[in-house]
């Protein structure tokens, strides 16, 4: 699981998956805010890609996004019921385009500065 380590909202769900995996042992979180994140080590995904919309990488290197990747995920720690009616449609549409919303406006809901400022400071930081 790719997620932003500095957006408020994500991290509840984070520290949810976190809590419910150490019965599962079956997700590997990788922190893309991390100063040690590498796009090699995550099938070339860079960080503003990934800040996007939510990626999973799956153990055959598969990647996933958007409501099938927190499906995946669900599922992965004993939750797939939360997230089993968005694998029909029209359900699945419809919660593609409210995540889409979502990944749309995260900045600025979580108060945070739009992505340009984020990525011109990651450089500056180099």
């Amino acid at each position: 699981m790719l997620y932003d380590g500095d957006c408020p909202l994500c991290m509840r769900e984070v520290n949810m998956l976190r809590e419910r995996n150490k019965s599962y042992g079956a997700i590997k979180f990788v922190d893309i805010s991390s100063k040690d994140y590498s796009p090699d080590d995550n099938q070339g995904l860079d960080y503003e890609t990934v800040m996007g919309r939510i990626h999973a990488i799956l153990s055959d290197g598969t990647v996933v996004t958007d409501v099938e990747a927190f499906r995946r995920l669900y599922e992965e720690v004993g939750l797939g019921w939360v997230y089993a009616v968005t694998k029909y449609e029209p359900v699945a549409t419809m919660a593609n385009a409210v995540y889409g919303v979502w990944a749309k406006y995260r900045m600025q809901i979580t108060g945070r500065p739009p992505l340009e400022e984020i990525m011109a400071s990651r450089k500056s930081c180099r």
